[in-house]
């Protein structure tokens, strides 16, 4: 569950990154997993997940985002929640 106390607040300019994402028509089942999937399933929904973020305006603030509230999961700024989560250890260490 996302740790809601790093959340940046209710203020809006701390959101509106969000009008500007090439995903926000998207829909969420390219971004985040069903429960259980694993191997190829799973590896090309999140390539097409990394597609979309590659091409996308707010990549950077949409990382930033996932990375300062620890969101644990779904594709955020091209990154698996698996490899943000190599990211965090790294960070610990």
């Amino acid at each position: 569950m996302t740790n809601v106390t790093r959340l940046p607040g209710t203020a809006e300019h701390h959101w509106t990154w969000q009008e500007r994402a090439a995903c926000r028509d998207l829909g969420t089942d390219r971004f985040f997993h069903p429960a259980g999937e694993r191997g190829e399933d799973r590896a090309v929904r999140d390539e097409a997940a990394r597609e979309v973020c590659a091409l996308c305006p707010v990549q950077v603030e949409c990382l930033r985002h996932a990375l300062r509230v620890q969101e644990p999961y779904g594709v955020w700024g091209g990154l698996t929640e698996e490899e943000r989560r190599a990211l965090y250890a790294r960070d610990a260490c």
